[in-house]
């Protein structure tokens, strides 16, 4: 007769993302790189906000994750900043140990802020940090006001949040301050941020957490 044993197989994968995690964190630390991890839908406006600091700043590096394709990398590459891209298939997160390869081709030693554009989902990513110093969650007005309520699990596990796009809350019928109360009600440790990059309202903000 033989002996069974239950192996928690997702617990065991979370484990060893983390531990991967660690490894990535301390590597940049140790060439003192600021990093975030951008988590947002599709459309959420992840990308305008690497390729505004990319433009800006130097010592800017980021790491774009994807199902399929290179659309935002090649935005990216088009604005003269190190940059990798990462198809990820049928996995709809990046993780540990996915990065912990991508920034070995990226020339750490002159970057100062390292942004991991997350896959995009709010779901898929909660549990699989990526050795980041903060998570940044961005949402849009376009995904309806309901939108921050609906993912609680990622506003618990992150920093910051966005609300992007809020120059046509109108437009859409999006209520901005029914998003903000929801956030604060999930996580009242949360800073939230209302962004409009197409007019730069709220970016004088974002720079408070993002350069320092």
């Amino acid at each position: 007769m033989h002996d069974y044993q239950k192996i928690d197989v997702g617990s065991n994968l979370i484990e060893e993302n983390d531990k991967e995690a660690l490894e990535v964190s301390r590597v940049l630390d140790d060439n003192g790189v600021r990093s975030f991890d951008l988590v947002g839908a599709i459309g959420s406006g992840k990308t305008s906000i690497v390729e505004e600091y990319g433009s800006r700043l130097s010592g800017v590096g980021a790491v774009v994750g994807d199902v399929s394709g290179d659309d935002d990398y090649q935005r990216l590459k088009e604005i003269g900043i190190p940059v990798v891209n990462l198809n990820t298939g049928r996995e709809c997160h990046l993780d540990a140990h996915l990065v912990k390869h991508a920034i070995s081709d990226l020339p750490l030693s002159d970057l100062d802020y390292l942004f991991f554009e997350n896959v995009g989902n709010l779901v898929c990513p909660t549990d699989f940090k990526l050795g980041a110093e903060h998570r940044i969650v961005v949402v849009s007005v376009t995904e309806g006001d309901d939108v921050v309520n609906k993912h609680p699990m990622i506003l618990k596990t992150s920093d910051l949040l966005i609300i992007n796009k809020i120059d046509i809350a109108d437009a859409v019928d999006a209520d901005v301050d029914r998003m903000l109360d929801d956030a604060r009600s999930i996580n009242s440790n949360l800073d939230v941020i209302k962004l409009s990059m197409k007019e730069g309202v709220g970016i004088e903000y974002l720079d408070e957490f993002i350069i320092k």
